[in-house]
């Protein structure tokens, strides 16, 4: 018996081992071409379909522009220092109010999940919150703080806090009980069990409800910035607006471009964070 045990556990072994070596083999270039591939093909889809519609003579040339032409346009804004302006401002902007909403979601989630009082009091009006469209916070945002960037924030703030607090309710709800009892077992109470129990086991779900949060406050920030126009700050929603003003279709096809790649690269941030939580917790199990 002890033998067919042995035998068995080197099988498992090598198993392993022959899985080490298959991944090792693949290389890393291997890897980053298995996942960039298909956004490539995407990519060159959009770009066909885009060009075939403009020969389709759907709208004039003036008014929706080919891609060779708004990708022209791009290529010159890259190359002028007011564009990167423009990004660093939008960019201070997003991640200031992100970074609030983070803490004030952590703070009212924690708060809420724990204590009953607060959920049945809090719990329907912070999904409504979430459910509520940003824009319309802002003439109350402007009514209380004029024209100014403290607006953007607040608004911003209201739009991804919600998010992150129910991602942080979901992770706590769906907390093992069994993990909580070995906790109690080991004498953590209070704020030692969430900092050593609770908060890790709810990782996944607040990882989702950051993701959330942020594509809330991206978009409240861009619709801000359309409203809410700062003389003498340029920033991406002041120049998407300027090009409207001035009907210059391949400036605001260019400048939706941008703000299109800075939620991709942003979403790949969080696809990345996610990944390695799941490696960690051993819960990748891709096949090849």
């Amino acid at each position: 018996m002890a033998g067919m045990t042995t035998d068995i556990s080197q099988q498992i072994a090598g198993l392993d081992a022959l899985e080490l070596s298959t991944r090792e083999r693949r290389g890393v270039a291997a890897r980053i071409w298995a996942r960039a591939w298909p956004m490539i093909a995407a990519i060159l889809l959009v770009l066909v379909v885009w060009q075939l519609v403009v020969l389709s003579g759907w709208r004039p040339e003036y008014v929706f522009p080919g891609p060779v032409t708004v990708l022209g346009e791009l290529w010159t804004r890259l190359g002028d220092a007011e564009f990167y302006d423009a990004v660093a401002v939008t960019m201070r902007r997003a991640v200031t109010g992100f970074a609030i909403a983070v803490l004030v979601g952590l703070f009212i989630g924690a708060a809420v999940s724990r204590v009953r009082p607060l959920r049945a009091a809090f719990g329907s009006l912070i999904t409504g919150l979430q459910t509520m469209p940003s824009i319309a916070w802002f003439p109350l945002a402007i009514l209380l703080f004029k024209l100014s960037e403290s607006a953007i924030l607040f608004v911003v703030v209201l739009g991804a806090a919600p998010s992150i607090a129910n991602g942080l309710i979901a992770g706590v709800d769906y907390t093992p009980p069994i993990l909580l009892r070995a906790g109690h077992i080991l004498g953590l109470r209070r704020l030692a069990l969430y900092r050593h129990v609770i908060l890790p086991a709810s990782l996944p779900s607040f990882l989702s409800g950051l993701k959330q949060g942020w594509a809330f406050a991206w978009r409240s920030l861009m619709a801000g910035e359309l409203l809410v126009i700062i003389a003498h700050q340029t920033s991406i929603g002041e120049q998407l607006d300027n090009a409207r003003e001035l009907s210059d279709a391949p400036g605001l096809l260019a400048t939706m471009i941008v703000i299109l790649v800075i939620g991709i690269v942003v979403d790949m941030c969080f696809g990345a964070a996610d990944n390695a939580l799941r490696r960690r917790w051993g819960l990748d199990q891709r096949v090849g």
